[in-house]
């Protein structure tokens, strides 16, 4: 019983190093008021999970910046589509699509499927994220009458437990990368490019959106349906 015991301490010792540093960052992020996830929804939903670690690399930016999280947004056939993260920035409107796959990944932009190869080389086909991606910033646009297509930045997000081992995308305003290199990419990409957006502009954007947000269950519930009934 004693020997029990001692393993019991250990293991919570264990868990509490494991967690305590991520209840931290959380707590210390203001995620949790933008997307309304609690910690435990959080830490154990692999994709809320990745989201917010993508989200806590973005707070951290310099400059004048909105984010939004999970955005469920009307399309013209009824249904919505979910859009995991939006940065409204003065240099454009970065549209975020996190994947927190393992493995390899392969895919081209011109291909519908994209494929995942674990270590056991078992292979997983996903819908490209790129189109994925390229349907909510249509949605957006949909919604957004007065901002030029032009603003629209689509990044897809892998988490570092994969390997993006043969990509291929051509179109400028698209990148696909690891999220240990995603503040190295945009903050390039925002050197790189003109101011679009006037805080005022910021704000009303995000006025605009944020009644998407933060959407009750009975609005989560339709989506999965419509997902499911494709």
């Amino acid at each position: 019983m004693i020997f029990i015991g001692t393993l019991f301490f250990y293991f919570i010792l264990f868990m509490a190093g494991i967690i305590a540093p991520k209840y931290i960052k959380y707590k210390r992020s203001g995620y949790k008021s933008i997307s309304g996830n609690s910690f435990l929804k959080t830490f154990f939903d692999k994709g809320n999970y990745g989201e917010f670690l993508t989200f806590s690399y973005l707070e951290k930016l310099p400059g004048y910046k909105r984010l939004l999280t999970n955005l469920y947004i009307p399309k013209e056939d009824g249904t919505t589509t979910e859009i995991d993260l939006v940065m409204l920035e003065e240099t454009g409107i970065y549209v975020f699509e996190s994947k927190n796959y393992s493995g390899w990944i392969f895919g081209d932009e011109k291909s519908k499927y994209w494929t995942q190869t674990l270590q056991n080389k078992q292979k997983n086909r996903f819908f490209n994220p790129i189109w994925q991606n390229k349907a909510h910033i249509k949605a957006l646009a949909n919604i957004l009458l007065d901002v030029d297509e032009s603003m629209y930045k689509s990044y897809i997000v892998f988490s570092e437990r994969c390997k993006l081992k043969k990509i291929n995308v051509t179109s400028p305003v698209v990148k696909v990368i690891n999220r240990q290199d995603l503040i190295r990419t945009i903050k390039k990409d925002i050197s790189n490019s003109p101011k679009l957006l006037t805080k005022d502009k910021i704000d009303e954007i995000y006025a605009a959106l944020e009644r998407f947000a933060l959407a009750g269950d009975d609005v989560k519930r339709k989506h999965i349906e419509s997902i499911k009934d494709r």
